[in-house]
């Protein structure tokens, strides 16, 4: 039934990508469910969950009920003969059939202190395994969004070869005129002629990165590849940045999801150690037994009949020489702690270099949308005074097509710095340990 909801949610979910523009958040929301990361993440999760039960049961009373049937070989009966009695005295019955019944109980009183650390360790490694999902979580929303926006960016790149198409067009229209008012050279027809050919080839790839782009934010949401997914976005807002180094590294600290995770991960290998330890220490059971049995051997003579018997004890075990195995246990135990101690230190040191190189991408990346705005309104005034030139044939076809490269290439160095910002932001959003989703 699950596996049928689930058909019929991506279904419908393509259904609704192709027919309707998608938003950020839709596209979140679609791709966090679609998500196959996300689905083993959270088996783990739920896998971490019953190792915290079945360590707890390993704590209360334990249950067990054992029966067997023996059929023995036959052989003479006990029996005792004295002189005065002419047959001998029967003193245990041959009895071929023996059934046994038996049900235990089993409580723990003292582990050296192993069930208690076991319980310890399972809790503390769910609580690591929930920050990992919670994490893999951001890992998805990272994806979705970095193909969102690139999407977005090969969108507007295609746009931008679409509107010069149309101005190279429509100076061809212009030249044409003048060629045939004789103000204007065959040469110049020519040239433009070229130059709308090169970038009918440059819009063409363009669309192929649309494509790519197109499939690329598919599959991070789960949808069919081919489908014909559109998008929302929002208008991206670009703010100069006040952050703070110290601050953000400070954030990063406390909030990110692989510190927590391996911050618990070490106090499951502490709780590890101590149930190493454990076995140089005995343990005590509190035991009972209740048995019906035919015949039971509790009486005596043997009676071919079933006879309840109960006995409650308590037992000390303790293993007084195991060649090592408990010293072995323990130095692994004691070195898999350091392990996790030593990755928690290195973690940190790169979450450090990580947030501080994001934290200068996020700067520059302002400071590119600025010049590449400002490149933008360079090209359109050069490209505008060019063209008036062109018109009253003061400037050649060359200087025209060398004003329409420029702003092609203005325009396209904002799109992509634009986009580049938005992304920025979002990783160093993630960087910190903030929620992108």
């Amino acid at each position: 039934m699950k596996k049928l909801l689930l058909v019929l949610y991506i279904a419908s979910a393509s259904l609704f990508a192709q027919n309707a523009s998608l938003t950020l958040k839709q596209s979140l929301k679609i791709g966090i469910k679609n998500s196959k990361d996300l689905i083993i993440s959270k088996a783990k999760l739920v896998s971490s969950d019953a190792q915290v039960s079945a360590a707890n049961s390993q704590m209360l009373p334990q249950l067990s009920f054992t029966a067997n049937y023996t059929r023995l070989s036959n052989v003479p009966p006990f029996e005792v003969a004295l002189p005065f009695l002419p047959q001998p005295i029967v003193v245990s019955p041959t009895i071929l059939d023996n059934y046994n019944l038996r049900l235990s109980l089993q409580q723990p009183l003292f582990t050296g202190f192993r069930l208690l650390s076991l319980k310890n360790a399972a809790k503390s490694n769910y609580n690591a395994s929930k920050t990992d999902y919670s994490k893999a979580i951001n890992e998805v929303a990272w994806k979705i969004q970095n193909g969102f926006w690139n999407y977005y960016k090969a969108q507007l790149n295609v746009n931008v070869f679409n509107e010069n198409l149309a101005q190279i067009k429509q100076h061809l229209e212009d030249t044409k005129n003048f060629l045939a008012n004789g103000v204007a050279t065959k040469n110049d027809l020519l040239k433009l002629e070229v130059q709308y050919s090169n970038v009918k080839l440059q819009k063409i790839d363009a669309e192929n990165q649309l494509d790519i782009a197109r499939a690329a934010f598919n599959q991070a949401i789960g949808l069919p590849l081919e489908a014909n997914t559109q998008i929302d976005p929002e208008q991206i807002k670009v703010e100069q940045s006040d952050l703070n180094y110290q601050n953000l590294l400070t954030e990063a600290n406390e909030n990110r999801n692989e510190i927590k995770s391996l911050e618990f991960r070490l106090n499951a290998s502490t709780d590890l150690l101590k149930a190493a330890e454990a076995g140089w220490y005995p343990s005590i059971f509190l035991t009972g037994d209740y048995m019906y049995n035919k015949p039971n051997q509790r009486y005596i003579p043997a009676i071919n009949q079933f006879k309840d018997t109960w006995d409650v004890g308590v037992t000390l075990s303790w293993s007084l020489w195991n060649w090592g195995y408990t010293s072995s246990q323990t130095t692994v135990a004691e070195q898999n702690k350091i392990e996790t101690e030593t990755s928690l230190s290195q973690l940190k040191d790169a979450i450090n270099i990580e947030v501080y190189q994001n934290y200068l991408v996020f700067k520059r990346s302002y400071d590119k949308v600025e010049v590449s705005k400002l490149g933008v309104q360079q090209a359109e005034e050069n490209y505008r005074i060019i063209q008036e030139k062109y018109n009253t044939q003061v400037a050649s076809s060359t200087d025209l097509i060398d004003a329409e490269t420029s702003l092609l290439q203005a325009k396209t160095n904002y799109n992509n710095s634009l986009t580049e910002y938005e992304l920025a932001k979002v990783q160093l959003d993630k960087s910190v340990g903030k929620k992108i989703y």
